[in-house]
């Protein structure tokens, strides 16, 4: 593969180079992000970064690059694109083709996020003889595993300390400062199997489940509703999946059920899901429950560097969706998310980015790091 010669042909290499999450259902056996991790190394080195790779999963790991400065005890900031996307199946183009037609490239992760990478790594390409003067030390990782559990980001955000971080996600170069926590939780009853004449010889799952969800439905609904924020609304809760049962004249012995919960910044506070599992132990005391939770976003727009995002362009906004800025936020590293394209091209059957995005984001993001 010849050395790309604009962010054109960069984001064309990346997108021909397979690299869906093996969570769910791929729809292709080119997952894993092992591939496109050294395709970066080397283009990465070839730019003047040392590189090294971090596994963090068997065969997924980090990329993680950084251009020494020539002073020690700068601030650093970190430029963060994630190197999965999301599985392929039902996509009505080829999802790895990288083609350019109409003025934009196609192919899954095109917008989610390969091309706000391209745009970063072009930007870093052309401003790298001025990277080590700068008054912060600049820092690149290909993220793994965003698309789902978000294992790279809270990997890393738990090895380095960055003094401000940015997510690279399709914002149409507005700056992300605040979206929702998320947390879904995945239950499980268990009961006794029998004759579902006798039912008091039995001891239904599904029964259990029913009183755990009323306590959601009411109890936790209400208290969702009343947490609100001015511009990302409430927080919210939705039942997402339920299933039971063998055979309607057998006494079910399980039954699972997922609840996708939304929490507004304010209200996800340290312990709350150990409080809403306590709350739902005391309904139903064998209940088995696992949850991953990812937390709320909050960075103050008013953080000087979000400022002079702002002087490039970009202004402050919200967005309903969470990315792996946050786990970096959560141990006191201000994160925001931002790149070019839009969050409406990602994850969809033709997802593609136009090229005049891209070049916009190389502007961009050029122009940054030169104020940095």
């Amino acid at each position: 593969m010849s050395a790309p010669r604009n962010v054109v042909e960069l984001l064309h290499d990346l997108v021909r180079i397979p690299s869906v999450n093996p969570h769910g259902d791929p729809g292709t056996d080119g997952v894993g992000e092992a591939r496109i991790a050294a395709y970066l190394v080397e283009f990465l080195r070839g730019i003047g970064a040392e590189v090294e790779l971090r596994e963090v999963l068997p065969d997924r790991p980090n990329v993680v690059a950084r251009w020494p400065g020539d002073r020690a005890g700068k601030p650093r900031v970190l430029f963060a694109p994630h190197t999965d996307t999301v599985s392929v199946g039902g996509m009505s183009i080829d999802p790895f083709s990288g083609e350019v037609r109409e003025g934009k490239v196609w192919g899954r992760g095109a917008s989610d996020t390969k091309g706000p990478m391209a745009s970063m790594l072009w930007a870093l390409k052309e401003t790298r003889e001025k990277l080590p003067s700068l008054g912060h030390e600049i820092w690149f990782a290909g993220l793994m595993s965003e698309e789902a559990d978000q294992h790279g980001s809270r990997a890393l955000a738990a090895q380095e300390r960055f003094d401000f971080v940015i997510a690279a996600e399709p914002t149409d170069l507005e700056v992300v400062h605040a979206h929702k926590g998320c947390a879904f939780f995945n239950m499980r009853t268990t009961g006794l199997a029998g004759h579902a004449s006798r039912p008091e010889l039995g001891s239904n799952a599904i029964d259990k489940m029913l009183d755990v969800l009323a306590v959601i439905r009411t109890e936790f609904a209400a208290e969702f509703a009343q947490q609100r924020d001015p511009k990302l609304g409430s927080s919210t809760l939705s039942i997402g999946t339920i299933r039971g049962g063998t055979k309607t004249n057998i006494i079910p012995d399980f039954c699972e059920a997922s609840v996708d919960m939304r929490f507004v910044p304010a209200h996800y506070q340290p312990g709350i899901i150990e409080r809403f599992r306590e709350r739902l132990e005391r309904v139903c005391a064998d209940i088995e429950i696992s949850c991953i939770p990812a937390p709320a976003l909050y960075t103050d727009p008013a953080h000087p560097l979000i400022v002079k995002l702002g002087e490039c362009g970009a202004k402050p906004v919200t967005a309903p969706w969470l990315c792996d800025a946050c786990f970096f936020a959560e141990r006191g590293m201000p994160a925001v998310a931002l790149g070019p394209g839009t969050i409406l091209q990602a994850h969809t059957k033709d997802e593609h980015i136009a090229v005049a995005d891209l070049e916009k984001g190389v502007e961009f993001f050029g122009k940054f790091i030169a104020m940095l």
